[in-house]
């Protein structure tokens, strides 16, 4: 009995050992080989000097193209729309631009010509100059921020921040720069003369 024993725990641990080894194997992906047995067999294709026999490729020739009968009654093929020289193709900003001013030197002398690049349109109504010049002050007054009626932008403190007493403080850019500088040269030289600045006609 206890002889039977042992031959029984011996086969199930070879039994075991088996499955452990098949198990470390890994798998094959259909080509009953290991991976690590594929990867020796192409290293040893790879080294050897013995030119590899490839598979023989069965090419199959190519159809004839099937034509009708009447050859005249096939529809021509319809042309490439997506080009330049169809009519409808939109034309770019910058052909826009050439061809105004290609147009406005041609008209050059024509005093009833006015180029479409000098109008301005708003609301489909012509803009006079003077109301060109205007929405042009009232433009810049917003990109440098002169206004404190309302908030024009996410970036806008509050209304309360921007109110001034006097209007006039926003538009205030203080002293030139070129006056300045003509001032410090001016100090400049009565400092190196050994006068006082009130000492200018002595």
């Amino acid at each position: 009995m206890t002889k039977l024993y042992r031959v029984a725990v011996a086969f199930a641990a070879l039994s075991l050992i088996g499955l452990a080894a098949s198990g470390c194997m890994g798998p094959t992906y259909g080509t009953g080989k290991s991976s690590n047995e594929q990867l020796f067999d192409d290293l040893g294709d790879a080294i050897s000097l013995k030119p590899q026999k490839q598979p023989d490729l069965a090419y199959q020739p190519r159809g004839q193209l099937v034509k009708p009968a009447n050859v005249s009654a096939l529809v021509e093929p319809e042309k490439n729309i997506a080009s330049k020289d169809n009519p409808q193709w939109v034309e770019s900003p910058e052909e826009l631009r050439k061809r105004l001013r290609n147009e406005a030197d041609a008209n050059a002398n024509n005093s009833s010509y006015r180029s479409p690049l000098a109008v301005s349109v708003t609301d489909g109504k012509t803009m006079s100059p003077e109301q060109q010049a205007a929405a042009f002050r009232e433009a810049r007054k917003i990109q440098d921020g002169r206004y404190s009626d309302q908030r024009r932008f996410m970036s806008d403190p509050p209304l309360d921040y921007r109110r001034v007493d006097d209007p006039s403080k926003l538009t205030d850019l203080g002293t030139p720069e070129t006056k300045k500088e003509k001032e410090r040269k001016k100090e400049a030289e009565i400092a190196g003369s050994g006068k006082k600045w009130w000492q200018v006609f002595d």
